[in-house]
C-alpha cells in the first residue's frame, strides 16, 4: 500500500504555546499548561461507542452529526458551522432539546484579541450562555469570560512568559453566592522535545506534576503523579504512543491502582478513523474487560 497517497498532507507543528491562527506566538492559554501529557494519557481513550460524521454544503458551512451510546443510553446532537475571514458561527443542538449558538470574531479590535458569545435556547435565568474574550501575546496569553444572567459566573484565567517556561493561574467567581469555586495554578517548561508542567487543582487540593518527551519522530512517552491532600492518596499514571505507520498510531497506559487500557487509531481514509480501544483491571482478571469503538468520517 502506498501510504503516502493515503495520509494526509503533513503539516508543520506549530512552536509550543503556539494557537493556530490566534495571534502571536507565546505561552498560550491556561489550557495548554500540561495538555501534551493529558493528550497522551486521556485523549480517545473511551469505553462507550461514538459515530461522527462531517460534511460540508454548498455554502461552505461544515454540517457535523454526532452520536454516543453509554450503559444504553444514545446522546446525539447535530452541529452547523460556518467560517468566514474573521468569524465563526457556531449552532449546536442536542438531544436534550437544547440549541446553543456560538460567535467567534478574530481579531477583535487588535491583533490576538478574539471575543466569543455563546447563548443558549431556551433562555433562562440559569442557562449557561457567556461573554468570552481571550487575549494572545507573545509573553501572555489571557481568558476571561461572564455568564450571561443576573449573578453571573466569572472566569478568568492568564498566563505569562515566553513559550519556553510560562506560569499560569485560572479562577472562577460566582457573583451569586460570593464565593470563588474554582482557583487553580501552573507552572510549564517546553523544549523542543519535552514538556513538563506543576499544576495545583480543585482548591489548591490536589498537587499534580506532569511529563511529555517525544523520544523520536513516532515515539513518544509521558507520566503523570497527582497527590491529593485532604485523602492522602496518590495518583500515577504512565503511558506511550508510537506511530505504526504514517496512518495508524497506538497507545498505552497503565496506573498505581491496576488498570490498564489501549488503543488502536486507524485513518482508513484521510481525515477519517476509527478507534478501538479496551481497559481491563489488571487486580481484578475475573472482571469482563470494557471495549470501546469511535468512527469518524470526514470529506
Amino acid at each position: 500500500m502506498d501510504y503516502a497517497k493515503l495520509a494526509p498532507t503533513p503539516v508543520p507543528a506549530p512552536a509550543p504555546g503556539a494557537v493556530p491562527g490566534a495571534g502571536p506566538v507565546g505561552p498560550g492559554l491556561y489550557t495548554e499548561i500540561g495538555k501534551k501529557a493529558r493528550d497522551l494519557l486521556y485523549k480517545d481513550y473511551h469505553t462507550d461507542h461514538k459515530f461522527t460524521l462531517t460534511t460540508t454544503a454548498a455554502n461552505g458551512a461544515a454540517i457535523t452529526v454526532a452520536g454516543t451510546k453509554k450503559n444504553e443510553v444514545v446522546f446525539s446532537e447535530i452541529q452547523s458551522q460556518l467560517k468566514g475571514k474573521k468569524y465563526t458561527v457556531d449552532v449546536k443542538a442536542t438531544s436534550d432539546s437544547k440549541v446553543i449558538t456560538t460567535v467567534t470574531i478574530n481579531e477583535l479590535y487588535t491583533p490576538g484579541l478574539k471575543g466569543i458569545i455563546s447563548v443558549p435556547t431556551p433562555y433562562q435565568k440559569s442557562s449557561t450562555g457567556k461573554v468570552e474574550l481571550q487575549y494572545l501575546h507573545p509573553h501572555a496569553g489571557i481568558n476571561a469570560s461572564v455568564g450571561l444572567n443576573a449573578n453571573p459566573l466569572v472566569n478568568f484565567s492568564g498566563v505569562f512568559g515566553t513559550k519556553a517556561v510560562a506560569l499560569g493561574v485560572d479562577a472562577a467567581f460566582d457573583t451569586a453566592s460570593g464565593d470563588f469555586t474554582k482557583y487553580n495554578a501552573g507552572l510549564s517548561h517546553t523544549n523542543q522535545d519535552l514538556t513538563a508542567s506543576l499544576n495545583l487543582n480543585n482548591k489548591g487540593d490536589t498537587l499534580a506534576a506532569s511529563y511529555y518527551h517525544q523520544v523520536h519522530g513516532t515515539t513518544a512517552v509521558g507520566a503523570e503523579i497527582a497527590h491529593t491532600f485532604s485523602s492522602n492518596e496518590n495518583t500515577l499514571t504512565i503511558g506511550s504512543q508510537h506511530e505504526l505507520d504514517p496512518l495508524t498510531t497506538v497507545k498505552a497506559r497503565f496506573n498505581n491502582f491496576g488498570i490498564a487500557s489501549a488503543l488502536l487509531q486507524h485513518a482508513w481514509r484521510p481525515k477519517s478513523l476509527i478507534t478501538f480501544s479496551t481497559e481491563i483491571d489488571t487486580k481484578a482478571i475475573e472482571k469482563s474487560p470494557k471495549f470501546g469503538l469511535a468512527l469518524s468520517l470526514k470529506p
